[in-house]
């Protein structure tokens, strides 16, 4: 069992294009196949500098490996033209017809359908799994593949993402590609774990971006701290505070707040600030997560201001768990920071 998937080089990988590789992925997985990438690149007009190492580098980050490939279209063309002479002769023009449909142009250029069945037949693709926007082109694969002497491989077509209009997603929207995602902070297990539910939905599917920010949580909240920290691009004693955060974006935010001390302020509770400074000077360089948790405790005893004691350390009154922000803060910067 072998299927395809088979993205054209016209930018970062579309959201829909992602939910194809993941279903084609895998039915293989499912059923002991190979999964062949192929690049659909026989439209140099379309495409786009950079988008084959781009699209190879949007399915690493999402953690979809192929087993053969890429084998690229354009790299095939004289084989494309030799198997439109099989079907039938060039016109006048010098291109090759099948019905009124052209398979190769007058240029000597093969065109999608042709560059297509033939691929697929050679490769021994047996299902082809795509979006059901390319259902129409599916009686003419499978008649020029018969043409050729050949039975054409099972067509399993999808359901297509859509946004909140029914239509499909488009490509100037911010999450309609892993590259905006990226950009929105998504981390990648999330992406998969959404498209992964979705499987090889029957109808189209409107795209649940909340869906796909509370796996984002989830997935956040599952990495260890240093792996957290270091996809934020923080120090890896970071790690604890980020933990709330909703995405990469927040995380990053969180991380720069810590890092570059707040503005000097009045303290609106001098006693409690006070009192911390006690607490921490009395305690190590660094606190682990229960030192830090007893410390919040001690000052909650006494009726300590914690709010203040927040915003005297990050500048913000809201924010992560007050005892994570004492464990990502070392001693000196702390008491710095409240006065000291």
């Amino acid at each position: 069992m072998r299927v395809r998937f088979a993205p054209s080089p016209t930018g970062s990988l579309h959201l829909g294009g992602a939910l194809t590789a993941v279903a084609n992925r895998r039915f293989a997985d499912e059923r002991g196949g190979a999964l062949v990438l192929r690049i659909d690149d026989t439209d140099a007009e379309r495409a786009v500098e950079g988008s084959e190492a781009g699209i190879l580098a949007d399915l690493e980050w999402l953690g979809i490996a192929w087993d053969e490939g890429p084998v690229r279209q354009s790299d095939r063309a004289e084989r494309h033209r030799e198997a439109a002479r099989a079907i039938g002769a060039p016109d006048e023009d010098g291109s090759v017809r099948f019905g009124r449909v052209t398979l190769v142009r007058p240029d000597g250029r093969p065109t999608y359908h042709l560059a297509s069945v033939v691929d697929d037949l050679d490769l021994g693709i047996t299902h082809v799994i795509r979006g059901k926007d390319l259902l129409p082109s599916t009686a003419l694969h499978e008649a020029i593949a018969r043409a050729l002497g050949a039975e054409p491989p099972e067509y399993v077509h999808h359901g297509l993402l859509v946004g909140e209009d029914g239509r499909k997603l488009s490509k100037r929207e911010h999450a309609s590609s892993l590259a905006g995602l990226r950009e929105l902070g998504i981390p990648p297990e999330a992406v998969r774990a959404y498209l992964e539910e979705l499987g090889l939905p029957r109808g189209d599917v409107r795209f649940d971006e909340a869906r796909l920010r509370r796996l984002a949580v989830e997935a956040l909240g599952a990495l260890p701290d240093d792996e957290l920290a270091a996809r934020a691009g923080a120090a890896a004693r970071l790690g604890p505070v980020l933990r709330g955060a909703h995405d990469l974006v927040e995380a990053r935010a969180i991380a720069e707040r810590l890092e570059t001390p707040p503005e000097p302020a009045s303290p609106s509770s001098p006693e409690t600030l006070a009192r911390f400074r006690e607490l921490r000077g009395a305690a190590g360089d660094d606190l682990d997560k229960e030192q830090a948790k007893t410390l919040v405790r001690e000052l909650k005893a006494v009726g300590g201001d914690l709010r203040a004691l927040r915003l005297a350390l990050t500048g913000a009154e809201r924010g992560p768990e007050l005892w994570a922000v004492l464990v990502a803060l070392p001693r000196d910067e702390a008491l710095r920071r409240t006065g000291s």
